[in-house]
């Protein structure tokens, strides 16, 4: 009886061992805010920038390293971390950092930390970056400037995008065909995301992508990520 009891227990220890703790291999994606506090609880672990040279470059985290997801030589630049040691990592708005941290954690990785949102939401609440020697942050188009192109006589459909962006590349095809289709009817504005920083925070948009539409210089209607070309005709029938 004694035996069966001690049994008992030994199997309730296992099993709570194996599903009752948390594992170290657990997604931790932080908000912008939660990022910054868990660097300064960290402050030995690196920090990695996933996006381009060139973004890198025009505005980063303070410390940061910069390993190009989309580039060949990703894999061997990340071999170099200690594997148990926690590792930060982010992107513009969060798409390339949340496929290199699922990489990073496939090939053994403990601790890797995903900043929500990317640069873009960092930027929004005003945190600091910094620049590269000889480069300055980039800014774009004005606020300014954005209001006299949506002030027109026709409904303006504006399509912020970036290169990188796989749902952005998609949709760009039919946004093409709309610009023929509705020509005079309808003007179709497409916005680099990574090129209008500033603009993109007085608007906070975010994320990727963002269509917005205006109709006598007032915003109508709104999508964020991918929608079908269907969708957004239905949209342009209803202010036409």
């Amino acid at each position: 009886m004694k035996l069966i009891k001690s049994l008992t227990i030994l199997l309730i220890v296992i099993t709570y061992s194996c599903t009752g703790l948390p594992s170290q291999n657990n997604a931790a994606t932080l908000s912008v805010v939660d990022f910054s506090k868990k660097i300064k609880e960290i402050p030995d672990a690196p920090i990695l920038d996933v996006r381009t040279q060139e973004e890198f470059e025009s505005g980063h985290l303070k410390g940061a390293k910069n390993i190009d997801w989309n580039a060949d030589d990703f894999d061997s630049k990340i071999s170099v971390f200690d594997k148990n040691q926690a590792v930060f990592v982010y992107c513009l708005s969060g798409g390339r950092s949340s496929s290199a941290a699922e990489k990073m954690r496939s090939i053994g990785f403990k601790q890797v930390y995903e900043m929500e949102g990317g640069i873009m939401k960092w930027r929004n609440q005003n945190l600091e970056l910094e620049v590269a020697a000889g480069n300055s942050e980039k800014t774009g188009m004005t606020s300014e400037q954005f209001t006299t192109l949506v002030t027109s006589s026709i409904p303006v459909l504006v399509d912020f995008y970036a290169d990188w962006c796989v749902p952005c590349k998609k949709m760009k095809p039919y946004l093409d065909e709309l610009t023929r289709e509705y020509a005079g009817k309808v003007k179709v504005l497409r916005i680099n995301a990574d090129e209008n920083p500033t603009l993109c925070k007085s608007l906070q948009i975010d994320a990727l992508p963002v269509l917005l539409l205006y109709k006598n210089n007032t915003q109508v209607w709104k999508n964020i990520g991918f929608i079908d070309k269907t969708s957004v005709v239905s949209q342009l029938k209803a202010v036409e």
